[in-house]
């Protein structure tokens, strides 16, 4: 999930609901990635890859379109957005995966919206009406519990406390909706691909040193490196590709609503895949958090 940019309004005209599902099923399946990934890699070096290879994936894209000046014209920006929706998010979750499922963290992640509204709503000042307010108390009160179930700050068998996943997670989530915020404020108007490269670019600066500081000692496995290199190809350089074509075409309400949608997928990789439990509890709380979110950001009144 990534901070959206000021772009031309929607045309509806154009298909969207296959960009909707691919979307949603390459992000979800993002969850997997960088649980394979980090257990081999180690969160800073996962993320450090991810954001590596996505850079350069997305790069020859943007100066093929001679938005290069635009680029570093805007580098703090780019290093700002990149910092928080980028490389802290992406450590925070490849950290989180080591200690929870990807089922657990896909729903974490869909409180994205959630976060956003509050910081919009303090910084921005775009106060909320009666039922976003209600989606705001009824979405925390859906976090609430399920943290409540599944937080724990004793260390397990494997020396890891989920406790510090979720709150890894909820504190990636909040990142983000400051980088939506600040986008908003400081980027309306740059091109989206100038926004999603330079923002892949910042956060490789910021991970790269950490990545190598933290490298493993051991041999990576060529299941782990093929993780890595789908998390940066498909899950982040191909991924904004489709997310901004999304708003264009459905314009930002429908984009943003494919968080919603992030979860399924994710759940049923885990499932299928990664031979992970999925709860009833974690079914409930995640409905309040979408049902909240939803309500929030207006979106179920489009």
């Amino acid at each position: 999930m990534t901070a959206a940019p000021s772009i031309s309004p929607a045309n509806h005209s154009k298909p969207w609901k296959l960009d909707f599902v691919l979307l949603a099923a390459i992000w979800g399946a993002s969850f997997m990635f960088m649980r394979m990934g980090a257990v081999e890699l180690g969160a800073f070096a996962t993320a450090g890859l991810r954001v590596s290879i996505a850079a350069a994936f997305l790069l020859p894209m943007l100066l093929a379109r001679g938005h290069g000046p635009l680029l570093v014209k805007n580098w703090k920006l780019a290093l700002f957005v990149g910092i928080f929706n980028s490389a802290i998010p992406f450590a925070c979750f490849s950290f989180a995966l080591l200690s929870i499922s990807t089922g657990l963290s896909s729903i974490l992640n869909a409180t994205v919206p959630l976060f956003g509204a509050v910081i919009a709503w303090l910084w921005l000042k775009d106060r909320p009406n009666g039922s976003r307010i209600l989606g705001l108390t009824i979405g925390f009160v859906g976090v609430a519990l399920l943290a409540w179930d599944k937080a724990s700050f004793k260390p397990d068998a494997s020396g890891n406390a989920t406790g510090w996943a979720v709150l890894a997670c909820l504190l990636a989530t909040l990142c983000y909706g400051l980088s939506a915020s600040f986008t908003k404020r400081y980027m309306a108007g740059l091109p989206s691909l100038v926004s999603a490269t330079g923002s892949q670019i910042g956060a490789a600066v910021g991970l790269v040193p950490l990545a190598w500081w933290f490298w493993p000692d051991h041999a990576v496995s060529l299941q782990a490196w093929a993780a890595v290199v789908a998390l940066g190809i498909l899950c982040t350089g191909v991924a904004y590709v489709l997310y901004f074509r999304l708003i264009e075409r459905a314009g930002p309400s429908r984009a943003l609503s494919v968080t919603f949608a992030i979860p399924v997928f994710a759940v049923l990789y885990g499932v299928l895949l990664l031979g992970e439990v999925v709860t009833p509890w974690m079914v409930v709380c995640g409905l309040v958090i979408v049902v909240g979110t939803s309500l929030s950001t207006g979106v179920v009144a489009h």
